[in-house]
């Protein structure tokens, strides 16, 4: 399991918010070093930066909001700033802060601040919306939560950037009526151009290896990468479940993850959740971390709630494999990307793939409205930044071409 969680109270990160190192930073071009060097990211183009400089020059409050597939995300939303002339500000993830000294530093010197993701963080979220309420600088939100190696497909977005965007407006309304909270989507593509066959038959064979099979001329790339993703399923619910799930690769993933949950909500949340898995894994880590965090339960509670940590990590994995990703027709950054997370989900870490191109598209701007909408609906403003983002990979699918 990644090191995602920290098991020590919490103490909220805030930005640097000093400008001379960021700026020498875009000048020298550190940010695209580093992407060549470790995630393989040799050339990039941008696309749609004049919706962003048009909110800009309104003098808009500016949310910007990508989806997230890769840990190389909040790196390459640098190029947007860079072409804009900007800074920006950045929500990211304690432990990310937590990694080591120096990846803080880098953090806070390009704008980061934290968010508790495992509790309700309201000093992160009051800068958050004192950011946009002030206009200060651009502020960079993931609204998918979490990296996921599927970057055709959206995952479930978080209500809370809604929330934080209309807090925002409503305070930056009160200063100034005609000032405006806008939200861009941001569609980040990745597309690799390499020797598909090259580079990930060394990571399959050691997939392999660890299965225990034996190599078959019979089976080409794409179907050896088929079975090892089932055969993981299969070994995943032989460990958990005790046999085999019948039904199609959704009915068994779903089976399986609620296996996981189902008995955890019951414990700590007094019932059974339905939806999405990323709002009720973090429902469940509110409830089991905090007397964690400050030392107040036994060695042998300690190690029970680890495992049940461990349970929730591994329903967070099983929902990273979309069913039907790599059926025909797919593409080769689809099988890359397919890799990529075995390997991770298999080892913690995935080796480094090339060369890969990277799409940026900025979406049309959004108004956040001061008003929410009617109760019990779906946040419209969510719905709208859903159906733009994914219409924007939709269309950007297209660019990494189809595997034969």
């Amino acid at each position: 399991m990644q090191s995602i969680i920290i098991e020590k109270p919490y103490e909220f990160v805030p930005p640097n918010r000093g400008t001379f190192l960021p700026r020498l930073i875009q000048r020298l071009g550190i940010v695209d070093s580093y992407l060549k060097k470790h995630e393989g990211i040799e050339s990039h183009e941008l696309r749609g930066v004049d919706h962003f400089r048009e909110s800009l020059r309104q003098g808009h409050s500016v949310l910007l909001a990508p989806n997230h597939c890769r840990y190389a995300d909040p790196m390459v939303m640098g190029w947007v700033a860079k072409q804009a002339d900007v800074l920006f500000y950045a929500m990211a993830s304690w432990h990310l802060f937590e990694q080591s000294k120096w990846m803080r530093w880098a953090l806070r010197t390009m704008g980061a601040f934290s968010i508790y993701r495992e509790g309700v963080d309201r000093q992160s979220l009051d800068v958050a919306v004192d950011i946009l309420a002030s206009g200060e600088r651009p502020l960079v939100i993931f609204p998918e939560g979490t990296v996921f190696r599927t970057n055709d497909v959206l995952q479930p977005l978080l209500d809370g950037v809604s929330f934080l965007a209309r807090t925002a407006a409503k305070k930056r309304a009160k200063e100034n009526p005609n000032a405006k909270v806008v939200i861009h989507p941001v569609a980040i593509k990745y597309v690799f151009r390499g020797n598909l066959a090259k580079t990930v038959e060394p990571v399959l064979a050691t997939i392999e290896d660890r299965l225990t099979w034996r190599f078959s001329e019979d089976h080409v790339l794409l179907r050896r990468l088929q079975r090892a993703v089932l055969a993981l399923l299969g070994l995943k619910e032989m460990e958990v479940i005790g046999h085999g799930n019948e039904g199609t690769i959704a009915e068994r993933q779903q089976k399986l993850i609620d296996h996981l949950l189902d008995p955890l909500e019951m414990e700590w949340l007094g019932k059974k959740q339905n939806g999405a898995v990323v709002p009720r894994i973090k429902a469940l880590r509110m409830k089991i971390l905090p007397d964690m965090t400050t030392g107040q339960v036994s060695a042998d509670e300690r190690e029970r709630r680890w495992k049940q940590l461990s349970d929730i990590y591994l329903s967070q994995q099983i929902s990273a494999y979309p069913p039907d990703y790599i059926t025909q027709p797919t593409t080769p950054t689809r099988i890359l990307e397919t890799v990529e997370r075995l390997e991770e989900d298999l080892t913690d870490r995935s080796r480094v793939h090339r060369p890969i191109h990277a799409i940026v598209e900025v979406g049309e701007a959004i108004e956040v409205p001061l008003e929410r909408g009617p109760r019990g609906e779906e946040d419209p403003v969510m719905v709208m930044l859903r159906e733009r983002l994914q219409a924007q990979l939709d269309g950007l699918s297209s660019e990494s071409g189809t595997y034969s």
